[in-house]
């Protein structure tokens, strides 16, 4: 009776095979190469701030600690702490795969990391009444944190040239119904830094087509993403709406794919939300997301016009002696007046008085019709001409630095713009504007946004537009923060400034 009773299960076992690990691709053996080196940097940039730390602290004397206590405490206790910060780098993510070079939550990280360090430490060094100079304690984490981040920010530099270039690249199946496979597709190619190269897609059914109407070439059904992974050497493979039926098919594809070299995606049916508004919150197995409302009402009060007022007032005490000298060199260059004055569209479609330093002939308004054939969006509503004539010496300088924007800082004074915002339109471009771009009108234009530190005039106007939206619906502190810095590089650059 037991040896029948075992026949069955001798079967079942006969027929199904165990996950296998399989061998991972040479790409995926690069970014592992790349880790590795980002691991290998960490520890020289945290053991070089420690000999630092060790190096200056006994120049310190407001901690008042001996020399004796520096040489015969601090030394193995740096060595610990190294390896301390290491494994806490660790522990925290941030050299996950899928994070290289992608968003700020490595930054996070690596501030999280270093957090935990220092309270382990002063935890540890409490319970055992151990000795730590305090000032080696200071000095390590003032120098260290800093070199990190600006080691991480080089790093990713790095990254993304590299991605440009076409190296470092994870291949990509997007999985889904051909509308929603397009639409994914459009979004992870829109920036190549971001290292995702599409090599094509799976239907949940089988149809008689070649491409997706995108043109995405379609590789096979859902229910084949094992061997369509194998086939085309991919490295993550993105689940869209559509790709399946049921949940239960979604984890029967999910066995396939274990062991395998191969990151599983899901995209949820939400898009433009950033990771600040969206919280995971399972319930019975049941992942539940969660998305805190748009920030339109909270990006234009106190705090935010707080930031506006000491910011703009910082910026023209600086750019002060800049704004007097581009203002002699225009009136010495044709006579005409500095400023140039133009109506725009404030918040809830209020017209201003937006200021700019003149950066044109006195009479570019009167020849704006003849330039019309040699506007290079002529699918929207923006008007941008590439080599515009009407452009003065002086004003090609200032316009490809944005010093020609230095007077908007008087309208952010007044309350008429901000420091970051969408970009100030026409009021013909207003007029023209469908009804969701009508949003932007909901916060005050910036003197600078995501607009300017994503390519300026090299955007298109469905590009602005999504940006533009992005920002009014999560605002943050933190992300305006943002923007200024990335804007200081971007002007340095004079990327998309014409």
């Amino acid at each position: 009776m037991v040896e029948t009773a075992r026949e069955p299960l001798l079967a079942l076992r006969s027929v199904r095979t165990r996950p296998v690990a399989r061998q991972v691709s040479t790409r995926s053996r690069g970014i592992q190469y790349w880790r590795i080196s980002l691991m290998a940097g960490d520890f020289t940039v945290i053991t070089i701030a420690t000999v630092i730390a060790m190096v200056a602290r006994p120049r310190l004397t407001v901690f008042g600690t001996t020399m004796s206590e520096v040489s015969g405490v601090i030394g193995p206790a740096g060595v610990g702490i190294v390896a301390m910060w290491l494994f806490a780098n660790l522990a925290t993510g941030t050299y996950g795969k899928g994070r290289l070079g992608v968003g700020t939550s490595e930054y996070a990280r690596i501030l999280t990391a270093a957090a935990l360090t220092a309270g382990v430490v002063g935890m540890a060094c409490y319970l055992t009444q151990f000795n730590l100079a305090r000032g080696f304690f200071a000095l390590l984490f003032m120098l260290g944190v800093p070199m990190l981040l600006v080691w991480r920010w080089i790093a990713r530099r790095v990254v993304h040239r590299a991605r440009e270039k076409g190296h470092l690249l994870s291949r990509v199946l997007v999985s889904g119904s051909p509308t929603h496979v397009d639409e994914v597709c459009k979004v992870l190619e829109r920036d190549r830094r971001m290292g995702y190269q599409v090599v094509g897609a799976l239907l949940p059914s089988s149809q008689p087509v070649a491409t997706t109407p995108g043109g995405i070439p379609v590789c096979g059904m859902t229910t084949g993403a094992a061997d369509a992974v194998l086939d085309e050497e991919v490295d993550i493979i993105v689940f869209t709406e559509g790709a399946f039926p049921t949940s239960a098919e979604f984890r029967r594809t999910a066995w396939k794919l274990e062991g395998m070299p191969v990151q599983m995606v899901v995209v949820p049916s939400l898009s433009d939300i950033s990771a600040g508004r969206i919280e995971m919150r399972p319930v019975g197995g049941l992942p539940l997301v969660h998305v805190e409302q748009p920030q339109s009402l909270a990006a234009s009060r106190g705090l935010k016009r707080a930031f506006d007022i000491v910011g703009a007032g910082l910026l023209l005490l600086l750019a002060a002696p800049v704004m007097l000298l581009v203002a002699l060199s225009i009136r010495l260059e044709d006579r005409g007046p500095v400023l140039f004055r133009q109506a725009r569209a404030g918040r809830d479609g209020t017209l201003f008085d937006c200021l700019k330093f003149r950066s044109m002939c006195t009479d570019a308004e009167a020849r704006l019709a003849e330039l019309k054939d040699l506007n290079v969006n002529a699918d929207g509503v923006l008007f941008k001409v590439k080599g515009d004539p009407r452009i003065t010496r002086v004003g090609r300088l200032i316009r490809r630095f944005s010093l020609d924007e230095l007077p908007q800082l008087l309208n952010v004074l007044r309350g008429e713009m901000s420091l970051v915002g969408p970009r100030p339109a026409l009021p013909d471009e207003v007029s023209q504007y469908p009804s969701d771009a009508q949003r932007r009108l909901d916060v005050r234009p910036g003197l600078t946004g995501l607009w300017q530190v994503s390519g300026r005039s090299d955007l298109s106007w469905d590009d602005a537009v999504r940006l533009d939206l992005y920002y009014v619906d999560n605002w943050s502190i933190v992300q305006d923060l943002t923007i200024v810095m990335r804007t200081i590089h971007a002007v340095f650059a004079a990327r998309g400034a014409y």
